[in-house]
């Protein structure tokens, strides 16, 4: 990859001129720059930007963060998605002041070993925040330089993560490790892009990448297809007591783990009222919602009914509107009934 060896002086020239002004890069500290990276993974910049401010506002420690009940954590988090992201920020804090004084650590593999940290984001927080000159490779990266280099490796694939890594760590700049690191972010995520033509001719790079010279942007980089999701049919049952809606808690691990839902089952003709114990009036069609995971599809039909008694099964909540506001973490793939629920609760 030796086209990557003309990249570093033109890129942080092209970086100082075309940086995004990020709260997270004004203030670069251990911390600050871990939230924004874990927030980041997955998500849009611009999704982040008031969930980061919220977050720091309402916990500015390690300490706080370690301490913090974790439905308030799921509360903070609720809209971002991914929420095992959360509760490894909340393990990797414990670990942080178990195994380290409360003090972040600032050597590269006591930050790898932390709770939700990997070799991505561990490379991010060195370079960044104790300028180590360590590489973070990421799916931005790992385009740019697979165009540059015009690679036909795969880049989903272990090997050329590791190919694009070792010839990053020869020539990331030791004086500006976080600079470097973030540049090449930044070009993958304004420039050098993921969906549609790279603005190439916007690119620090342009006069050396054989992607481009070759006109073969559109052709790099490869990656192979990813499996297709599975399709589940379900039925979420929207059950209503006075000024009220049931909510019940998902179990610890698995999808949404630990999150607050309305009661879902597989749509397979069974009675789950019933099974739960309960008899609403009647049960209303009250709208349909899809939501796509990484790897599930849900469909989901929306029953309501209204039930004459407070009694729910165990570990199962009423939740008012100021419930839903301030206390309980709802995961956006109910968001398609969330309009339905504020409707009802409002008549009250």
């Amino acid at each position: 990859m030796k086209e990557l060896q003309q990249l570093p002086i033109p890129l942080l020239l092209w970086y100082r001129e075309n940086a995004r002004v990020l709260p997270w890069r004004s203030d670069p500290t251990p911390y600050h720059v871990w939230i924004s990276e874990i927030m980041l993974q997955q998500t849009r910049v611009a999704a982040v930007l008031d969930y980061y401010r919220r977050f720091l506002e309402a916990v500015p420690t390690v300490a706080d963060l370690a301490a913090l009940p974790q439905d308030q954590l799921l509360k903070l988090w609720q809209g971002l998605g991914y929420y095992s992201r959360a509760r490894n920020l909340q393990k990797a804090a414990l670990q942080i002041m178990q195994l380290h004084g409360g003090v972040f650590p600032n050597a590269y593999k006591d930050i790898r070993a932390l709770a939700g940290v990997g070799d991505y984001t561990a490379g991010a927080i060195s370079s960044i925040a104790f300028h180590l000159p360590v590489p973070a490779v990421d799916g931005n990266v790992l385009r740019v330089s697979a165009r540059i280099c015009a690679d036909t490796g795969d880049i989903s694939t272990p090997a050329m993560k590791k190919k694009v890594t070792q010839a990053l760590e020869a020539i990331i700049p030791l004086d500006a490790p976080g600079d470097f690191n973030q540049a090449m972010m930044e070009l993958g995520a304004t420039v050098c892009l993921p969906n549609g033509a790279p603005l190439c001719e916007r690119c620090p790079a342009a006069p050396f990448c054989r992607a481009f010279q070759e006109g073969r942007t559109g052709e790099l980089p490869v990656k192979a297809a990813q499996k297709a999701r599975r399709l589940e049919a379900r039925t979420v049952y929207l059950l209503f007591y006075q000024n009220s809606v049931a909510l019940r808690r998902r179990g610890d691990k698995g999808l949404l783990a630990g999150l607050w839902e309305y009661p879902n089952e597989l749509a397979d003709g069974t009675d789950w009222p019933a099974r739960w114990g309960l008899s609403p009036r009647s049960l209303e069609q009250a709208g349909t919602g899809k939501h796509i995971f990484s790897h599930i599809e849900w469909h989901m039909t929306a029953l309501a009914g209204i039930l004459d008694s407070p009694r729910l099964p165990e570990g199962w909540v009423w939740a008012s509107r100021a419930d839903l506001r301030d206390r309980y973490a709802l995961p956006n793939a109910f968001g398609s009934f969330s309009q339905i629920v504020a409707d009802h609760l409002g008549r009250f």
